[in-house]
């Protein structure tokens, strides 16, 4: 039977056993969403004959949208998997983080990090990834992975160059024929086209080509773009990224004529013949040219400039006997102006 010490001992033992459950071990600190950075999302690598080059932005706010003003480090984490033994639907083996200084938040986002690493081995397909931290308890979430399979690869393409065409850059290269230590090429080689408005932060546009011409459409007449190739090894269907071209800068051209002008009448006066058009809805109209040829010429001939607010002009000129004919044409404000064709002819007789 239990005696009433007995059963006080059990309730002091119960006791301390329920504080001592209470005094677990802490979990690690969870930092407010105040100075925890975005996600960096645009890691992207290069490589040459010596390893390879990571380049990112620094982030410039926290995952609550506020404002950052420095990142203490980054961490860049690397795996390596040999070609033979890479599985794409395995894990990836990242191995612990390398550690790189951050420093001071550029608010236009212009600021970038980079890491190189050298070493590589042949055959091996290689992965990394970056995070920022704003103190040791505070990193952000991965960037983006990015991977490539290391080979000796092969050099940039050279005499780049680019062609300025309307809302359109036209951009060449001579072929590449050997890998960065001088071994002639053995293997199927494509190029990766590069752009960039500001000479800095380059991006792929379009996909590999095997061709060593590429044109790029889209783009806004009067603005300066700087391209990149960069060549790009198949080895056993793995893309190894080979060296860069160095850039080559380009300003897309207007090439494209206003409307001919309609609606031309002309008229006789004491003074000679008034020219009339309608005016044109062309925006980028700067003026019109008036041309006149006589019953007996095949060619007008040009005889007359008027600013683009006026639609009329007088022909002083023309002889006071014979069949005349007139037309007008609009040009454009560029440098070398665009002029349309003639519109049609209007006629008079004396």
């Amino acid at each position: 039977m239990f005696t009433k010490a007995h059963v006080a001992g059990a309730i002091l033992l119960t006791g301390t056993l329920l504080l001592a459950g209470g005094c677990g071990f802490k979990t690690d600190p969870v930092p407010p969403d105040s100075i925890v950075p975005k996600a960096i999302e645009d890691l992207r690598h290069s490589v040459s004959e010596k390893g390879v080059t990571l380049t990112w932005s620094f982030p410039t706010e926290t995952i609550r949208g506020t404002d950052l003003t420095d990142i203490t480090t980054f961490d860049v984490y690397r795996a390596v998997v040999p070609v033979k033994d890479y599985c794409p639907t395995c894990p990836i083996p990242f191995s612990e983080a390398v550690q790189i200084p951050g420093g001071v938040v550029d608010p236009e986002g212009a600021r970038q990090g980079v890491y190189e690493t050298a070493l590589l081995r042949s055959g091996h397909k290689y992965f990394f990834k970056v995070l920022a931290r704003t103190s040791w308890w505070a990193a952000s979430a991965d960037s983006n992975i990015i991977s490539f399979v290391w080979h000796i690869p092969a050099k940039g393409p050279e005499a780049v160059k680019a062609e300025g065409k309307d809302s359109s850059a036209i951009i060449s290269w001579q072929p590449v024929t050997q890998l960065m230590d001088g071994q002639n090429i053995s293997y199927p080689l494509l190029y990766q086209v590069q752009r960039s408005k500001d000479d800095a932060g380059f991006a792929n546009i379009g996909n590999p080509t095997g061709e060593t011409r590429f044109v790029d459409t889209a783009l806004l007449n009067g603005m300066t773009y700087y391209y990149k190739v960069q060549s790009i090894l198949m080895v056993d269907d793995n893309a190894v990224s080979g060296g860069l071209s160095g850039s080559v800068s380009v300003t897309a051209v207007d090439q494209t004529p206003p409307a001919p002008p309609t609606g031309v009448t002309v008229i006789q006066t004491s003074g000679g013949v008034k020219v009339f058009w309608d005016k044109s809805r062309d925006a980028d109209v700067k003026g019109y040219r008036v041309y006149r040829r006589s019953a007996a010429e095949k060619t007008a001939k040009f005889i007359g400039d008027v600013s683009g607010i006026y639609s009329i002009f007088e022909d002083t000129t023309v002889p006071k006997d014979g069949s005349y004919y007139y037309s007008v044409t609009a040009y454009d404000q560029m440098e070398k102006p665009n002029e349309s064709d003639n519109s049609r002819e209007a006629a008079i007789r004396h």
